[in-house]
């Protein structure tokens, strides 16, 4: 009786501690996974699960066609001390002659190669983030830009010279 009490309880102790190093391994692993996974999403940066994916944005962005319906000009310096006037994408100043591209909705400027491969990939301006509208074709036409005096300092109005 003692040998048959001595072998259950044998192999009672070893079930446990089978059982013990399967619930390790088990508990290891799903610690290894949840490393895994908050490394992963550090490394994406913050907010990335509310993001979009990114490798699709080439497809998100306007087309040549839409493109060319948003209008263009050929820079002109307006009002003498206005100031210089610079690309918000290349942080270049416009100087005369410069093909440029104004966006119909916010009327925000930029030279056109610039902000065209821009567009190709997000469809908002990089300034203000409103939609880039292609209700306006790409006319050969020539823009005086400057700044007026107005409430808003920082206004820059654009205007089609004739």
């Amino acid at each position: 009786m003692a040998s048959r009490l001595l072998g259950v309880a044998t192999q009672i102790m070893v079930m446990a501690i089978v059982v013990s190093v399967v619930l390790l391994f088990v508990g290891v692993g799903i610690l290894v996974l949840i490393h895994v996974c908050v490394v992963g999403r550090a490394f994406r940066g913050p907010g990335a699960a509310a993001r979009p994916d990114r490798r699709n944005d080439a497809s998100n962005g306007l087309s040549a066609d839409e493109l060319e319906k948003l209008p263009c000009y050929d820079f002109e310096p307006g009002e003498k001390g206005s100031g210089a006037i610079e690309c918000a994408v290349c942080l270049e100043t416009f100087k005369r002659g410069d093909r440029c591209r104004l966006l119909p909705v916010c009327k925000h400027s930029f030279h056109a190669q610039c902000v065209d491969s821009w567009l190709f990939r997000s469809p908002i301006c990089p300034m203000c983030r409103a939609s880039a509208d292609h209700r306006k074709g790409c006319e050969d036409a020539v823009v005086m830009v400057g700044i007026s005096v107005s409430a808003d300092p920082l206004a820059v109005h654009a205007s089609t010279s004739e």
